[in-house]
């Protein structure tokens, strides 16, 4: 459990800086350049989220139930579920999503792990998927009073967003019927 704790303290640690330090931030920006600083930061990250999924797949090991959910919350979770991919795939996507969504990668977080919540009890689960939902919500809620990051992109279409949700829909069916089991050795649909 303590690699898991770990884990989520460095991953999320390091995506909070933007919302606890942005001065400092940007600073380290101008000061090791670009590359240097995201190369750091996404080796950290890669580290944080290697000590998350072995932290939790030993979790499983000695497992502590907080909670049993309901069996109809299942359908709850798939149904949550259902725009989370394309919502991710709209965070890089130029479209109407994205813009009305305002941030569509936190909207998935958050919709990931309260579906998650909803269908797990055991501790290890309401670590990382409380974790990450208390992540977003308070990213979200920073957003309103940090400057706007300037963003390179190309102009808006509704390619986009037709592209997002295709290519989102058929990432979450492979998820749902191949990817979640061989990746985290359980089936959504057992």
């Amino acid at each position: 459990m303590l690699m898991l704790i770990a884990g989520l303290i460095l991953f999320l640690g390091l995506h909070s800086i933007g919302i606890v330090a942005p001065h400092w931030r940007k600073r380290m920006l101008l000061h090791a350049g670009e590359g240097a600083w995201k190369g750091t930061l996404g080796v950290l990250n890669l580290l944080g989220f290697i000590l998350i999924v072995v932290g939790f797949v030993h979790s499983r090991h000695s497992p502590v139930l907080l909670y049993l959910p309901p069996t109809w919350l299942r359908h709850v979770t798939f149904l949550l579920m259902l725009p989370v991919f394309p919502l991710l795939l709209a965070a890089y996507l130029p479209g109407a999503i994205r813009a009305r969504s305002k941030h569509p990668m936190l909207l998935a977080v958050k919709l990931w792990a309260t579906a998650h919540l909803l269908a797990n009890g055991m501790l290890a689960d309401v670590l990382l998927f409380g974790s990450f939902l208390l992540w977003a919500i308070i990213d979200r809620i920073s957003l309103k009073r940090r400057e706007p990051e300037a963003i390179r992109n190309t102009a808006p279409s509704r390619y986009y967003d037709v592209l997002a949700v295709v290519l989102g829909l058929a990432l979450y069916a492979v998820f749902l019927y191949k990817l979640h089991a061989l990746l985290f050795g359980v089936s959504p649909l057992a």
